[in-house]
């Protein structure tokens, strides 16, 4: 069974890839057998990770991108498409946000928060679908958020956008399945980040706060996010599509 997580001779791009459950996920990729595009804003956590995975052994590439523009976003798979030949796994990854009461958001970040969280999979996702459709394969992983499942006033705009991902999600699978391309989504709760914790540290709540809301009585770590994303790009999931995995240490979706 182990043989159905492997990713040899494939190749995958993915977002935020310099950090967190991006960086997780793609190490996690390279160990199963995958070269891997990294792509975010920031070139030096980029270049980080790509030298983490080139110690495994595996071939990389950084892509410095701003997966808000659609021109970007066509770019990085050009050069994916480039540099590999191929591309058959995309990650959505890229993301997040920050605190703040409804009333005090501007129309420039409402636009960003949208931006990233939400516009950039629309945009990455139907660039980086063409070559997958020509080859008849591919998996599409969007990574989510447990604030798409709840009313919360002071993270409104992150989780509206994140539910805008749930339902691309479903949409997406259901265009593309047939034609050998699934779409499916992990929806985490509270990880273990540097945005994580500045935000906590912003607004003076200890982690211990936050990891007692949860069902687990702790947060998660971004390598047990990584296995779900493993599980979704690999044909262990080949009979799923347009699917959502709850990864947040509780018993169902509203313990997020």
């Amino acid at each position: 069974m182990n043989n159905r997580y492997s990713l040899d001779c494939q190749v995958a791009v993915v977002t935020g890839g310099g950090t967190g459950i991006g960086r997780a996920s793609a190490l996690l990729f390279a160990k199963h057998g995958a070269d891997v595009v990294i792509a975010g804003r920031r070139p030096e956590p980029l270049h980080s990770t790509v030298a983490e995975i080139e110690a495994l052994g595996r071939k990389a590439l950084a892509v410095p991108t701003d997966v808000t523009d659609p021109a970007q976003c066509q770019a990085l798979v050009d050069a994916t498409l480039a540099e590999f030949g191929r591309l058959d796994i995309l990650v959505n990854n890229a993301g997040g946000s920050e605190t703040k009461s409804i009333m005090k958001w501007t129309e420039d970040e409402y636009r960003q928060v949208l931006g990233v969280n939400l516009d950039s999979v629309w945009f990455l996702s139907r660039a980086a679908v063409e070559p997958m459709l020509a080859a008849g394969k591919g998996s599409i992983v969007n990574i989510s958020s447990g604030a798409s499942l709840l009313a919360m006033p002071q993270a409104a705009l992150y989780g509206a956008a994140k539910a805008g991902v749930n339902n691309l999600t479903g949409s997406m699978a259901a265009a593309w399945t047939r034609k050998g391309v699934r779409v499916n989504c992990i929806v985490p709760g509270a990880v273990n980040s540097d945005s994580l914790l500045d935000d906590l540290k912003r607004h003076q709540i200890p982690l211990e706060v936050v990891a007692q809301t949860n069902g687990a009585g702790r947060i998660g770590e971004p390598d047990e996010i990584a296995h779900g994303v493993l599980f979704f790009a690999s044909d262990a999931s080949s009979y799923c599509s347009g699917q959502t995995l709850y990864m947040h240490g509780a018993p169902g979706p509203a313990g997020v």
